[in-house]
């Protein structure tokens, strides 16, 4: 989801990249692309540049969080932010945990992966901690065009490099097989996979989750 630098909007256009470049398509949201088989109409065309990328499911229907693959926990779809969102807390310091999230796509099926940065703030007690801030994007890679399987991942604060590391070994068929079991997956459904690491960062410091493949996701983090 994207839009034009100048032009804002909360849940934006739905886009592809390509060689540089944005193609704006025609389709109400991410969702709806899936649903409709994951092709639109093409109208204009943008310098990557000159576009702002947004979180590529705004209200997702549900969020689940896995920490293994036996379990998962359900998170606030109401906390989903847009990459470069501002963090804003009164504790003396979050913890980020990075994951890859897949997206589920039409027919219940994970139609593409895409970075999640999940904010806790360790003063309040589960599932409150988790309960503010899912910075979402800045893009979903299709299961085509990505190994979701040892994707790396750096951390970095204020430019300094905290944690590098890759996700390996999540069986993400059997935890969309588990989340659908007895109920019905819709386009839109997030599964965010194990977190790389947790990361403390203090109010007044800029954080950076990339993920190589997908993308980087920006949040600077500021005392309420």
């Amino acid at each position: 989801m994207f839009h034009p630098e100048g032009r804002p909007m909360e849940r934006g256009w739905v886009g592809r990249i390509e060689d540089g470049r944005v193609v704006h398509l025609a389709a109400q949201t991410l969702q709806s692309f899936f649903t409709g088989g994951g092709s639109a109409r093409e109208h204009a065309e943008y310098a990557l540049d000159d576009v702002v990328l947004l979180a590529p499911v705004l209200h997702p229907p549900s969020v689940r969080v896995f920490d293994d693959g036996a379990a998962f926990a359900f998170a606030n779809p109401a906390a989903i932010l847009a990459p470069d969102a501002a963090v804003s807390t009164e504790a003396p310091e979050l913890v980020l945990l990075p994951r890859v999230a897949a997206m589920i796509g039409a027919e219940g099926e994970i139609g593409g992966y895409t970075a999640l940065a999940e904010w806790r703030d360790p003063a309040l007690a589960p599932p409150k901690d988790r309960d503010f801030a899912l910075i979402l994007g800045p893009v979903v890679v299709t299961p085509d065009e990505l190994d979701p399987y040892e994707l790396q991942a750096t951390v970095r604060a204020d430019g300094a490099e905290r944690i590098r590391g890759r996700f390996g070994g999540f069986d993400w068929p059997a935890a969309r097989d588990l989340a659908a079991f007895g109920t019905v997956l819709r386009p839109g459904d997030l599964l965010a996979g194990p977190a790389l690491d947790a990361v403390e960062i203090a109010p007044g410091t800029g954080a950076e989750l990339l993920i190589e493949g997908i993308g980087i996701l920006a949040a600077p983090v500021s005392r309420a």
